[in-house]
């Protein structure tokens, strides 16, 4: 239990940051420093990859000792068939369904907890590029702020949770993004989420191919790779720059910012759905690769 505890944590940490990357752009256009924002983006991100870097051996080892139980429970079975339909491992597989989405809903807690921060990150990371605009470096302006008390007092009064007023501004606008656009991110953001756990769970049901069930996730994550860079990314890019060069407006940035956000939040709603039918199906790539 512990160890599931620390995987769903990092997953919600994971899905956070990357929920606040949607106001990294936001934040760009009002400083007119775009590359600035997502250079200094990349000092967070790197907490999001040292979790996952972290998460994936946990949540290997929570199938390792699913599997373990299991065959123990199933006795002296040599038949890959016999060993996952005998009831003691099918009582494991229960146990690590459950696990797994227990992963995916902290995804959605991530991801809502992302959504209540982003109007406060988008308020620091804004002055944070100013600040860094005067600092020219990471370490001096992280130095700075650790040994300047006012400072720091005054980035936490950005700190405030979405206005209902500001939401309903924006919910009121017309939608000025393409609609395609934010059901791709939907896809995305779902196949993300159960890519790794998909594999990982068909590793479970074929048990003696684990491995190459585990590595398949590489083609459910490639879909999703190429909508996002096909899609996704070009649109948002699209979008911004176009605010960059005054063509639209900054409310337009903030409408994909929130619009990415639910869309995101539907996404990882979404990856419940589509958990089992992915692993099933990696199963059945690894059965004809075995």
């Amino acid at each position: 239990m512990d160890r599931l505890l620390v995987v769903a944590v990092m997953t919600a940490v994971i899905h956070l940051i990357n929920t606040l990357i949607y106001g990294v752009r936001l934040s760009g256009v009002r400083t007119q420093r775009l590359a600035t924002a997502f250079s200094l983006y990349n000092v967070i991100f790197l907490v999001a990859s040292t979790a996952n870097t972290v998460q994936a051996p946990l949540l290997s080892s929570l199938v390792e000792h699913a599997i373990i139980a299991g065959q123990a429970g199933a006795g002296s079975i040599v038949s890959a068939e016999q060993l996952v339909n005998h009831p003691a491992y099918r009582q494991q597989l229960h146990y690590l369904n459950d696990d797994m989405r227990l992963v995916i809903f902290a995804a959605t807690v991530g991801t809502v907890f992302g959504a209540a921060l982003l109007p406060a990150f988008v308020g620091l990371f804004t002055r944070a590029i100013m600040l860094f605009g005067e600092m020219g470096s990471v370490p001096r302006m992280i130095l700075m702020l650790m040994f300047s008390p006012r400072r720091l007092f005054r980035l936490s009064r950005q700190l405030y949770l979405p206005r209902r007023s500001s939401v309903k501004t924006v919910v009121a606008r017309r939608l000025g993004i393409p609609k395609g656009f934010l059901f791709s991110n939907i896809i995305v953001t779902g196949v993300y989420t159960i890519g790794v756990l998909s594999a990982l769970y068909a590793g479970a049901l074929f048990p003696d191919f684990r491995s190459t069930a585990t590595l398949l996730s590489a083609v459910i994550n490639g879909v999703a790779t190429i909508l996002a860079a096909t899609v996704v990314e070009p649109t948002a890019a699209a979008i911004t720059d176009q605010a960059l060069r005054g063509d639209r407006s900054e409310e337009d940035v903030k409408q994909m910012a929130l619009y990415l956000t639910v869309t995101r939040f539907i996404g990882t709603i979404l990856a419940q759905a589509i958990f089992l039918p992915s692993a099933y199906v990696i199963k059945w790539v690894a059965t004809l690769l075995a």
